[in-house]
């Protein structure tokens, strides 16, 4: 309990994430639904960092520095709020992939395939930050085996973000059995925060380049998104209206 109540108090900025998560996954798609999506993305988050901090797979080897065990809870080597983190973020994800192909008929697996690349794309700001984590309060949290080319960060990570976004939603939606809920912006509103956080603190370090070619590939990836969402779309199939009960 005492690691837990330290956790909150160390990572105060990604409960107030999850909280945001929990207030628009109940808004969108039901409290029930809320609580399977962070069944079915946690785990499957939680897996691939136990396994990149072994073998590689996903991400690309690294190592947590484990200096906060005795004031955060982890899980093996895994701080807990890394692999929580990947909830919010696949939420938010799904909920811009949604709006951007609202009015298709789009199988679950484009839905998927789309929220992972989305959560990659802020991956593209949120990682070479953390390892920027001894600069500002995170702190230097964890190393890669081998920096990569991109700020110190491997393009393997960049490829992990997708495959985790991408079954963590596809385990969500196959539970489900449907995609749409009823307010996704809260989820999109919620994507634009975290990116907003993380662009702020990579300004404050005084990172300006890595600033603004994340803030350039977001302006990029928000005009992709809404021309798709703009485009007229074939007519979605009548049981693609809405996420049917559980």
């Amino acid at each position: 309990m005492d690691l837990l109540i330290g956790t909150v108090a160390l990572r105060p900025y990604v409960f107030a994430f999850l909280i945001g998560f929990i207030v628009a996954g109940v808004l969108d798609i039901g409290w029930r639904r809320t609580l399977v999506f962070l069944a079915s993305v946690w785990p499957v988050a939680l897996v691939a960092e136990l396994s990149s901090t072994r073998t590689g797979f996903p991400f690309g080897l690294y190592h947590y520095t484990g200096l906060t065990h005795d004031q955060e809870l982890f899980i093996a080597d895994v701080p807990f709020i890394d692999s929580l983190s990947f909830v919010f973020l696949a939420y938010a994800s799904f909920c811009v992939a949604r709006m951007a192909l609202a009015g298709r008929a789009a199988p679950r697996s484009a839905v998927a395939l789309a929220a992972g690349v989305l959560m990659m794309a802020l991956d593209v700001v949120i990682d070479p930050l953390a390892v920027l984590g001894d600069r500002w309060f995170l702190g230097p949290l964890f190393f890669y085996d081998k920096p990569g080319v991109y700020f110190g960060v491997p393009i393997s990570n960049f490829v992990g973000w997708v495959i985790v976004g991408a079954v963590g939603v596809g385990v969500f939606l196959a539970v489900v059995n449907n995609h749409a809920g009823t307010r996704v912006w809260p989820g999109v509103a919620l994507y634009y925060a975290v990116l907003g956080f993380n662009l702020t603190m990579t300004v404050l370090i005084g990172e300006l380049l890595l600033a603004a070619i994340g803030a350039t590939i977001h302006l990029v990836v928000a005009l992709s998104v809404w021309s798709i969402h703009r485009k007229p779309g074939l007519a979605m199939r009548p049981q693609s209206r809405g996420i049917q009960h559980l």
